[in-house]
């Protein structure tokens, strides 16, 4: 197991610099990691920074809440790629989840998934906000729409980030039609192998340097 290749290395907050951005990208060079992942005014330096390597650059869309117009979301998507973003992180309208309304959502990630071209396309369902019944309806929907992950957490909802219980059932949920992204709260190595071992195939975290580091003393 590579386990450099499951990390978007991820600097999200915002009070953010360019500096930061930068060291973000070297850490990711230096360790091969899968991605960075950055708010989208960062695309363009990140996809600079990354020309040639074999980093991807990622970013998020509707970022945090999700409660964006879909329309807003597919044009933040369409001018992240347009910038250099080869993987969007959308968030769902987490309020229509809790509605049941599977349909909107459906409809939402089928639109951004379009803007989205040719990236990779995660979406966001901030399970810990949500019962199992809504986290198996947002991965049908996520499927159907023909998304590639689905992914936990946003990192910044209250009710906390990742879970082996919420991997593991998105994961059965989809199958193997999809990639499943742990984010949120993943600090230590043992974390990571968690989640890996509960069915996710990337992990999104700012501690990807640390944890190398602890698996290399390990």
């Amino acid at each position: 197991m590579e386990l450099n290749r499951y990390f978007d290395h991820t600097l999200l907050k915002a009070e953010a610099t360019s500096d930061q951005v930068l060291k973000l990208c070297d850490e990711a060079l230096e360790y091969h990691f899968a991605s960075v992942c950055v708010n989208p005014v960062f695309v363009p330096l990140a996809a600079g920074k990354l020309a040639g390597s074999d980093v991807k650059v990622c970013t998020v869309i509707g970022f945090p809440l999700g409660a964006n117009e879909p329309a807003v979301k597919a044009m933040e998507a369409a001018l992240a790629v347009d910038e250099g973003a080869d993987e969007v992180d959308m968030v769902i309208n987490i309020g229509k989840a809790k509605e049941k309304d599977f349909a909107y959502i459906q409809e939402e990630i089928a639109k951004v998934k379009q803007a989205s071209r040719e990236a990779l396309l995660k979406v966001i369902i901030e399970s810990s906000a949500l019962s199992d019944d809504e986290i198996i309806g947002c991965c049908k929907a996520a499927m159907a729409a023909k998304a590639d992950y689905v992914k936990t957490s946003t990192g910044f909802h209250k009710t906390g980030g990742a879970s082996a219980h919420a991997v593991s059932l998105m994961r059965q949920t989809v199958g193997e039609t999809m990639g499943v992204k742990a984010s949120g709260g993943i600090h230590s190595l043992a974390e990571a192998q968690e989640m890996i071992e509960a069915g996710a195939s990337r992990i999104g975290c700012s501690a990807s340097v640390a944890i190398m580091e602890e698996a290399k003393r390990s």
